[in-house]
This record gives C-alpha cells, sequence and structure tokens, in this order.
C-alpha cells in the first residue's frame, strides 16, 4: 500500500468561511496487503480523507454557513469517516466503559469516539446524532444538485449497538400511532444505579460481526445471522434559511436556529434508508452557497421502518464522488441503483408521506421521462412499490421503487433542467 500525502490550506477559502482547519487530501493506491483496522484493502481510492475528530464534528446540527472542513471540486472522491453516536455521547459514561459493559475491549474501542466524547463539554447539542462536515463544495449555489455516488462503506469496528425500550420507536407515547390504553412491551428498565442506564441485551443490544462464508453478518445469536448492508443514515446538505422543521407540524422553529439532524426533510438528513448505500446515486438540492454537506448516523444493518427506533449502530466510513449538477430547480432528495429510481415522500404523518411520494412519483416519470399525468398515476398504481423505509424520526419516510427495466428507451440524464 503507498500513499502520498498532500496538506494544503488555502488561504481565500479560510478566509471566506473561517475555517482555519487543514484540509488533509490522501492519494491512495490500493494493494492487495493485509487489512488495518478501519481501512481495508478493497476500499475504493480517494483523494481527500475527512476525519472525524473533535474539529470536524457537532452534535446533530446542520448548522448554515458553519466553517468548512473541506472543500473540494465536482468530482472529486472523498473517505468520510463517522463516528456513531451509540456509546460516544453520554453525560455520565465514557466509550470504554459503555462498551466494555458488552465485554468490548478497550483496545477494540474506537479512538474517536473517546476523542469525541472527551470534546463533549464544548458542544452545544443540537441533536442526537454525531455529524461530520461540513463540505463545501466549489460552485455550488442555491437551484443547483449534487449527485452523490456512493462508492463504498464499511466498517471502521466489528460490533455495533441497537436499543430497545417498553415504549421506543412506534411504540413510543410520543409516536402519531400512539393511542391512550396502548401497553407497552414487557422490557424491563435498567436497574437502579446502572451508570448511564445501561441494562445489556434488555435496553441495549451489542451485536458482532464477522465474515461467514465470505459474507459480513450480525452475529446476533448462536443460530441467527443477520447479513450486513451497510449506510449511512444521515446525509444532507444546509437547509434553506428560515425553514426549520420540528417534532410536529407546527412545531416553532428550535431556539437554537439550527436545523436538529432527528428530522430529514427536504435537505436529506436523517432518511435512514438501507438502499441508499454501495452502488446507489443520491441526488440532494442545494440551498446554501457551497452545498455544506454533513454525514452521520450510520448503520451496518437495518430493516425498513427501523421499528425500535434504532438499527445497528455502527461507526462506518464511506467512500463517496460529489458531482455538481447546475440549475436543476431540484425541490427534493431522491435517488437510483442499478435495478431502480427510488423517489421520496416526507411528511410527519404518514399518509402524507406517501401521498408526497405519489406525487414525486409522478412528477418523475413527467418530467423525466414524458408521460402524462394520468399515465404517470396509471404506471404509479400497477408497477411502482412503495416501502416505509423509516417511520421513527419524527418526519417519515416513504421511498417509491420504479424499476428501470419498465424503460425501453431511458433518458441520457434523469438531473437535467426540467422543461
Amino acid at each position: 500500500m503507498s500513499f502520498q500525502i498532500r496538506t494544503t490550506q488555502e488561504a481565500d477559502r479560510v478566509n471566506r468561511w473561517g475555517s482555519g482547519l487543514l484540509v488533509v487530501a490522501l492519494s491512495v493506491a490500493m494493494s492487495c496487503g493485509p487489512a488495518v483496522a478501519g481501512d481495508p484493502p478493497k476500499s475504493k481510492p480517494f483523494i481527500h480523507h475527512l476525519k472525524s475528530t473533535p474539529e470536524t464534528t457537532n452534535l446533530g446540527g446542520f448548522i448554515i454557513d458553519s466553517p468548512s472542513v473541506l472543500d473540494i471540486k465536482s468530482g472529486d472522491i472523498v473517505r468520510v469517516d463517522v463516528i456513531n453516536q451509540s456509546g460516544a455521547t453520554s453525560a455520565t459514561v465514557d466509550p470504554v466503559a459503555f462498551f466494555g459493559a458488552f465485554g468490548v475491549k478497550p483496545e477494540e474501542v474506537l479512538p474517536d469516539a473517546i476523542n469525541f466524547w472527551n470534546s463533549l463539554p464544548s458542544k452545544v447539542r443540537y441533536g442526537p446524532h454525531i455529524l461530520t462536515g461540513p463540505i463545501y463544495i466549489e460552485g455550488a449555489e442555491p437551484g443547483d444538485t449534487i449527485e452523490l455516488q456512493i462508492l463504498d462503506v464499511y466498517q471502521r469496528v466489528p460490533y455495533g449497538v441497537n436499543n430497545t425500550a417498553p415504549q421506543g420507536g412506534v411504540l413510543s407515547t410520543t409516536y402519531p400511532g400512539f393511542r391512550a390504553g396502548d401497553e407497552p412491551l414487557d422490557i424491563a428498565p435498567a436497574p437502579p444505579g446502572a451508570p448511564g442506564g445501561l441494562f445489556p441485551d434488555v435496553r441495549q443490544h451489542v451485536y458482532r460481526t464477522a465474515k461467514v462464508k465470505g459474507e459480513d453478518v450480525a452475529l446476533f445469536s448462536d443460530n441467527i445471522r443477520v447479513p450486513l448492508r451497510p449506510f449511512f443514515g444521515v446525509m444532507g446538505v444546509a437547509p434553506p434559511t428560515g425553514q426549520f422543521i420540528g417534532n410536529t407540524e407546527d412545531s416553532p422553529p428550535p431556539a437554537t436556529g439550527v436545523q436538529s439532524s432527528t428530522q430529514p426533510w427536504n435537505f436529506g438528513g436523517n432518511i435512514d434508508s438501507h438502499v441508499l448505500r454501495k452502488g446507489a446515486k443520491v441526488y440532494f438540492p442545494v440551498f446554501q452557497s457551497g452545498a455544506q454537506f454533513f454525514f452521520g448516523d450510520t448503520h451496518s444493518v437495518q430493516g425498513d421502518g427501523e421499528v425500535s427506533g434504532t438499527a445497528l449502530e455502527h461507526s462506518l466510513a464511506g467512500v463517496f464522488r460529489f458531482v455538481l449538477h447546475k440549475n436543476t430547480g431540484q425541490e427534493w432528495p431522491w435517488a437510483e441503483n442499478k435495478d431502480h429510481y427510488i423517489l421520496m415522500g416526507f411528511h410527519w404523518d404518514l399518509d402524507r408521506a406517501m401521498r408526497n411520494a405519489t406525487i414525486e412519483t409522478i412528477k418523475f416519470l413527467t418530467e423525466k421521462m414524458g408521460l402524462t399525468d394520468a399515465k404517470a398515476f396509471s404506471l404509479a398504481s400497477i408497477g411502482v412499490d412503495y416501502v416505509n423505509s423509516e417511520v421513527v424520526d419524527r418526519t417519515q419516510v416513504v421511498s417509491a421503487f420504479i424499476p428501470k427495466r419498465y424503460f425501453l428507451k431511458k433518458p441520457d440524464s434523469v438531473v437535467g433542467v426540467p422543461d
């Protein structure tokens, strides 16, 4: 494995965005030598490496005009490191003690998680997730689109965390479907005096991961293996000025004036869709100069819905290519993979999220594929699958899957300027 390290600090960008940070660009020629923890030998080459340090991370905030931690150009490939929040954001229990309660050895704890925990007193808690960013893309302006190509995603540690509570996730008393008299599950509370509320295998579950017969799996139990499909739950840009999405439709703007990472919306954010993984492309509308990209909430596996409120929360790294498309007029995120175009609907109410996903499907089929509204609505009904990607993050996400094989003639580009 050979490395060429180039450290740059561009005065004009530092002055413009107030970063004051060194941008480390790493040009990597990968070989098939022995794997190094967090840097597998088959990872895609990249030209920038954005590490998860106290200086490049915040606690749950999409902060407009936050100082850039990395400046890139369209076409650049970036490795982004993320610390998952589970075990790294407790006010009273440090990561070594947290994971030690589950038998994880101190040397297996991610050093970045320890460093972040030590920086907590200096952090403002905008939301629950540890976000890495923002990345500024040269030339990106409101009205443009950033195409994010997900080239690779891999584990930084060999374990992840899932949480269960008597009334967590879709069973929560704050869930839109909760009704008076709904009973909780028979899941015991943490014993009195348990540090940080830890109750292993009851309230928190740590699952080891391993490669079994050539497949990466979570070792759920002695006779249950869950295949991994790692992905970034939070990916998004700085939101529009003055738009802050709260826990309910009529929530007032937060006092901080910063969008929390809890709620996904038109800027992306906490989409929590496991199909947005290696091989997919995600298209984000741009609302601020530079787009201002943030990443976080990484998962090694999750079912559609994420019904307990968390997936297998797992610190990951991803390799991404950023491509800028000018003057597209795009309003909402959407995606594609090898087999499908994927449209998304967001709302606090699941019925409205379903309606919005249908509207986005019709708009895509009319603007990109040339169908009339009536024909698009017809195809949406007979040939498109709608999935509840996540239903626990205040605003809910319904994804529409349009099979690419339907179209005998595909457009040269599905990102162009609408007519």
